[in-house]
């Protein structure tokens, strides 16, 4: 399986770039293949300044080797050989009325002192930030998301969007980071749902992030925004680097297992701003955005 599902998150990043790069229309991603000391490594495709997008990456890893003590005592085993690999990926774009994206696709396995494996599971998920509410944009999100899930599971849905609503919550500030999506993790083998079973339905949401994105992303692309808007993007996105620094099981996992800084933290915008006391005029349009963000509701 680790083959089969490095193999698929290799080819799948292949195809998003090039479907990003068709919506830019100017930008190209950069490559830069790194290698992990401990063992493995992977490639990171980084796109800026373009005529869509400000900053994103398309990332793949393969990594191997002795989890680090913390990372023992956070998953509570003592057989410390591991393997993971997955596809992370972040999109900020330029205009404010443009959602922020990020998704990721993974599978994990440990080994006991045989090599023999004692644990494998996938996890992953996409998730929408915008900066100003479109009530379709979130529909036709959610909407691609439980037609996937729907495929595999009648319970999928509404059991990995309340995973993700629970996980992008930001606790320090009592609000959620944005209009969530899917969000599954430990998903393992079991008698009811096999391995093979749960890469059929990993690969099948990976499959459809281009149509849950895309559409969305040329619908709002070329619509005109002044500076207020930019900044509120901007003063939003900071709220985007509390999550990650602050609560992101990815990102803390990437750093106590030594790995790559650079591709850690792509997810970071590019332009951030952080106002003391920051709240927006009532019934405005910034406020409506911050109402949703303050209760999960159903798209779908």
């Amino acid at each position: 399986m680790r083959n089969q599902f490095y193999n698929y998150i290799t080819s799948l990043q292949d195809t998003i770039v090039q479907g990003l790069e068709a919506v830019d229309g100017r930008a190209k991603f950069v490559e830069d293949i790194w290698k992990r000391p401990e063992g493995g490594g992977g490639r990171t495709r980084v796109i800026e300044n373009g005529a869509v997008f400000e900053k994103g990456g398309v990332n793949i890893s393969g990594v191997h080797g002795i989890l680090p003590q913390s990372m023992q005592d956070y998953f509570k085993v003592s057989n410390p050989d591991f393997f993971a690999c997955g596809l992370s990926l972040v999109l900020h774009p330029k205009n404010p009325m443009v959602p922020t994206v990020h998704a990721n696709w993974r599978y994990f396995e440990l080994y006991d002192e045989k090599g023999e494996i004692v644990s494998q599971w996938f996890g992953g998920g996409q998730d929408l930030t915008p900066y100003y509410l479109f009530d379709e944009d979130a529909v036709h999100f959610h909407q691609v998301c439980k037609t996937a899930c729907d495929a595999h599971h009648p319970d999928f849905y509404a059991m990995y969007k309340k995973k993700c609503d629970d996980y992008f919550w930001n606790t320090h500030r009592s609000e959620a980071r944005g209009l969530g999506g899917l969000f599954f993790d430990y998903c393992k083998p079991t008698s009811e749902f096999s391995l093979e079973q749960w890469y059929n339905f990993v690969s099948h949401i990976g499959d459809s992030f281009l149509e849950a994105y895309v559409p969305i992303v040329e619908k709002r692309k070329d619509v005109s925004y002044t500076k207020v808007q930019r900044d509120w993007q901007e003063i939003r996105r900071g709220r985007y680097v509390e999550f990650n620094l602050i609560h992101d099981k990815g990102t803390l996992f990437g750093l106590k297992t030594n790995g790559r800084i650079e591709s850690i933290l792509m997810s970071l915008p590019p332009h951030v701003q952080w106002h003391y006391n920051h709240s927006p005029a009532e019934n405005s349009e910034e406020e409506k955005l911050l109402k949703i963000l303050a209760q999960p509701i159903a798209w779908v």
